[in-house]
């Protein structure tokens, strides 16, 4: 067998146990959902929404995206405003706390928001699927298996 043969068969080998470590690695440690994603796929599979319901949905979560996007750029002002006072003061001095107030200023008012949308939500479904949705909600807020 020549070197080039060789060589070709080895690539081929590593390439193999590469997808073979993937597909272990994904079964041993399969990958956390993110928060809300049951509660997603409560709201547009599992509850049936009629076509008014899904419109008026998909209004909503589009309106939200914009605001939520809004509130992770200001959230990311705030760890920059956060990063430059430590910079500046080494320390927890009177700059880092500002900092930290208004990066915790700035996580209240998304966390509001999100509370908004989801009433908002909620206010859509008829009350049989507002009360599947509850107790979706109640889940994400309280599952501590992630």
């Amino acid at each position: 067998m020549s070197g080039r043969t060789r060589l070709l068969l080895s690539v081929v080998a590593c390439f193999i146990a590469a997808i073979g470590g993937v597909f272990v690695g994904r079964a041993l440690f399969p990958s956390r959902t993110q928060p809300g994603a049951e509660l997603h796929d409560v709201l547009h599979h599992k509850l049936a929404l009629d076509q008014d319901q899904q419109v008026r949905l998909h209004v909503l979560e589009q309106r939200f995206a914009v605001q939520r996007r809004g509130f992770e750029l200001e959230l990311r002002a705030a760890n920059a405003r956060l990063a430059e006072a430590i910079e500046a003061e080494h320390g927890n001095g009177p700059r880092v706390a500002a900092a930290v107030d208004l990066s915790h200023a700035v996580m209240g008012e998304l966390q509001k928001a999100t509370l908004a949308h989801i009433f908002a939500m909620r206010e859509l479904l008829r009350p049989n699927q507002a009360e599947q949705f509850d107790q979706a909600v109640v889940k994400a807020l309280t599952d501590d298996t992630r």
